[in-house]
């Protein structure tokens, strides 16, 4: 005897198949590893510290303690 299949149960696991597809393919085109996430976010707050660390410090015109 033939096995019964419930259509829309058939129907929704083809679109969940489907969207599962699509989101592997886009986590592989635009994906990036948390380790990749970290890697940048250090790599900027060092940028953001250099620049900092070499930046002249000038008095403000209008602080009365730096005059001369």
């Amino acid at each position: 005897m033939a096995k019964v299949t419930n259509l829309s149960r058939v129907r929704k696991q083809r679109q969940r198949d489907a969207r599962r597809a699509a989101a592997d393919e886009n986590s592989v085109r635009f994906g990036r590893t948390a380790e990749e996430k970290a890697r940048d976010t250090r790599a900027a707050e060092d940028a953001r510290r250099h620049v900092d660390d070499h930046q002249l410090e000038r008095p403000c015109p209008d602080d009365p303690s730096s005059d001369p």
